[in-house]
Order: C-alpha cells, then sequence, then structure tokens
C-alpha cells in the first residue's frame, strides 16, 4: 500500500513538473 500511494505522489510531481515546463515554453 505503501508503495502505492509513493507511486501516486511521484506521478503527480512527474504531471505538475511537465505542465509547469508547458507554461514556461509558452512564455518563451
Amino acid at each position: 500500500m505503501f508503495d502505492f500511494i509513493l507511486g501516486g505522489f511521484v506521478a503527480t510531481a512527474l504531471l505538475v513538473y511537465l505542465v509547469y515546463a508547458l507554461m514556461r515554453a509558452e512564455e518563451l
């Protein structure tokens, strides 16, 4: 169960990072 929670947290962090990177790319 802990691995599932940790995996979900990592997936969420990566998703947020991708969205942030896309927003910065649009600004440039």
